[in-house]
């Protein structure tokens, strides 16, 4: 079954059991992205092309535009917003530079009439719909893989995303909290890595020279790699990085098992939440009551599922998982 006869199957049983669903082939969606520099955000523009051109060429909807902008601020993206309000979108789907600054922007959305849904980086404006994974948890849960493959504990070196972003501070918090529950635990260094391999390995680098023994190493996505060869250049012991489902980072965690057993975790955020993202915005457009926060799970990889994730990971990309309607549709209906 094609994206569009799935869309018409849902509209013709909410002609039986309630009031008939408008019709969205002539509504426009846009994304505001507020970066791009990193194979994850590459990842995740590739998933939204892919997912809403086929939308489109089905008449779902007549348009579904990306727009990216230059540098990651916010009052850019807030002018990029104000910009998307004048050409007449009918939806914007958001992953933002802030969770408050661009409330603004958004505000002057919702009162022209036009649907937001924020993914990924949120905004916290009440008129907005907000999709996002447990960054506090997904923090956490690496201290908690640490705290079983290490239970003598040690020091860790923390590597932070883009500063002043809001899941860099979701996914620090987790990374305290579980230091707090696992005491035998102690961050000695942090550095930013943007999400980024080339920041990351300079960062760690420039670090390194100042910091004792490290047993492991909490990362945000896209840094592991990057952290490895930071500590294989300085010719110190690799401890256990917490990667960030990049395909550099498990094709390397699988080079290092195969040559010694190395062990360890990889966690991310599918890119592909931007085609969920999407599709809650055509099925608000479509009358659907859709609550205003919706949470997906992260992507987590153990040593079991190295290989098989290998597998469906595109060269230099992210593994990732891409939302049809149906599977929309069940996050929004989800308790």
């Amino acid at each position: 079954m094609n994206i569009r006869t799935m869309l018409a199957a849902s509209v013709a049983v909410a002609c039986l059991c309630g009031p008939a669903l408008a019709d969205t082939s002539s509504k426009k969606i846009a994304l505001s992205n507020n970066y791009s520099g990193n194979s994850w955000r590459q990842a995740m523009l590739t998933s939204w092309d892919k997912i809403t051109k086929e939308a489109v060429s089905n008449g779902v909807v007549a348009a579904a535009d990306p727009f990216t902008t230059a540098e990651n601020q916010a009052t850019e993206q807030a002018a990029q917003i104000q910009n998307m309000i004048l050409q007449g979108y009918d939806a914007i789907v958001i992953n933002a530079a802030s969770p408050t600054a661009l409330n603004g922007a958004v505000k002057e959305a919702c009162d022209a009439g036009i649907t937001v849904v924020s993914f990924d980086g949120i905004v916290t404006e009440p008129c907005a719909w907000r999709i996002a994974v447990d960054f506090k948890k997904m923090g956490e849960s690496q201290v908690d893989y640490l705290a079983k493959k290490l239970p003598k504990g040690g020091n860790l070196l923390e590597i932070r995303g883009l500063a002043g972003v809001s899941v860099d501070d979701q996914i620090h918090a987790g990374i305290q909290a579980g230091v707090a529950k696992h005491t035998q635990f102690k961050v000695v260094g942090s550095v930013n890595g943007d999400w980024a391999q080339d920041v990351a390995q300079r960062a760690v680098a420039g670090i390194l020279p100042s910091l004792p023994d490290v047993v492991g190493v909490v990362t945000q996505g896209g840094d592991g790699y990057g952290a490895a060869q930071a500590f294989a250049a300085a010719k110190r012991p690799t401890p256990t990085i917490v990667m960030g489902n990049r395909e550099d980072e498990l094709v390397w965690w699988k080079q290092q098992k195969d040559k010694d057993g190395y062990e360890t975790m990889s966690v991310s955020i599918a890119p592909g939440v931007s085609t969920l993202a999407f599709w809650v915005a055509q099925q608000i457009l479509d009358g659907k009551e859709v609550k205003k926060d919706l949470v997906v799970p992260f992507l987590s990889i153990d040593q079991a599922g190295l290989e098989e994730s290998l597998k469906t990971t595109q060269k230099g990309g992210v593994a990732n998982v891409e939302y049809s309607l149906a599977d929309a549709q069940k996050v929004i209906d989800a308790k």
